[in-house]
């Protein structure tokens, strides 16, 4: 099985830079993960939302085979916690299918986005940078690897 993570735009700040290196680099010890960085949409000197989630969306969807278990992380989205996480990300190895998760930027997906996935997950009810979730995600995939393999990172 291989993990995409698409996002949207760089990661500017140099400390949310080093923490997600340091998971993504981690992480290769358990998955062929790759980290796809799209770059920032610009829809003229009107921001016009729509265009840009659609924007985004015609670039998001390139990424995508038909074969990936698609999922969103979104605000609406279902919560786990680490542990019933673990067990999803066991139960998507299981079927070899590959895994994409896809943050996207500011403002959400477009409609096409949302109608091309396959499930909808959300870190928190809290609202985080779509930066700060890059981060945030990527210790949570590190930390489901370590929980499935029994090692001492996750404490019970």
């Amino acid at each position: 099985m291989k993990i995409k993570l698409i996002t949207i735009g760089k990661t500017d700040e140099s400390y949310l830079k080093e923490g997600i290196n340091k998971y993504l680099s981690r992480l290769k010890h358990y998955v062929d993960l790759e980290l796809i960085e799209l770059p920032d949409v610009k829809t003229g000197k009107k921001l016009n939302v729509g265009l840009q989630k659609e924007a985004e969306g015609r670039e998001i969807i390139k990424l995508i085979s038909k074969s990936d278990f698609v999922v969103l992380l979104d605000e609406n989205g279902k919560e786990f916690d680490s542990v019933n996480f673990s067990q999803f990300i066991q139960k998507r190895m299981n079927t070899g299918m590959n895994l994409t998760f896809v943050i996207g930027g500011p403002f959400g997906f477009s409609k096409e986005v949302y109608l091309l996935s396959n499930m909808k997950i959300a870190l928190s009810q809290m609202t985080f940078s779509h930066q700060m979730v890059r981060l945030f995600f990527a210790e949570q995939l590190y930390r489901s690897f370590t929980i499935l393999k029994g090692e001492k990172y996750h404490h019970v």
